[in-house]
């Protein structure tokens, strides 16, 4: 389904699949032969998602563009089933397993691997190359790699990494409610969405 989203449109190119449960939302721009394949969501908030070329963004996948951090994708990446691309630039040749999570202004370099449940933090960058084992967490620039038991060790350097301001565009000790205040004025944007003929 392609939705027009805040004036914005989703690009699809002739080479490029889009199933029918899959959702296009705003400013998407789809490279040639992406594929993306049922109940996928990609949804340009306030930024944008681009592609490369020869993309996979398999079932359930959720990639979100924000103002401030779009979701870029390279050349011959694989976005794995039920993993959660939000805000994140994907160099050429990653793959991004089951599962996986990458945070706004992470940064996974050229042929890295995300493999299952693994987490990319906000404002951390992967090197090019690197694995990040199966539910394992990466943080800061360069990251650091943490195994789920360090959590002690990974919050000292996370919450240098500014997630509340990142993500939200508030100091650390806001409080939900004025958070989540913040994010259903910003959500209801959607209320305006148009759903595209094919």
């Amino acid at each position: 389904m392609l939705i027009e989203h805040r004036g914005r449109r989703p690009v699809v190119p002739d080479s490029a699949y889009v199933a029918p449960s899959a959702v296009l939302c705003g400013a998407v721009v789809l490279g040639e032969r992406a594929r993306v394949l049922h109940g996928a969501v990609l949804t340009a908030e306030d930024g944008e998602i681009r592609t490369g070329s020869d993309v996979v963004i398999m079932e359930h996948a959720l990639v979100r563009g924000r103002a401030r951090h779009p979701a870029i994708l390279g050349d011959a990446v694989l976005i794995g089933p039920h993993s959660h691309v939000n805000g994140a630039t994907v160099e050429d040749e990653v793959f991004v397993a089951t599962g996986a999570s990458l945070f706004p202004g992470s940064h996974a370099g050229a042929g890295a691997e995300l493999r299952i449940n693994s987490v990319l933090h906000v404002n951390s960058r992967l090197e090019p190359g690197a694995v990040l084992p199966i539910g394992w967490i990466a943080a800061g620039d360069p990251a650091t790699l943490f195994s789920p038991d360090r959590h002690d060790e990974l919050w000292e350097l996370q919450r240098t990494l500014d997630f509340p301001g990142t993500v939200y565009g508030v100091p650390r000790e806001t409080t939900m409610r004025e958070i989540m205040s913040r994010q259903t004025r910003f959500y209801g944007a959607h209320k305006d969405d148009r759903t595209l003929e094919d």
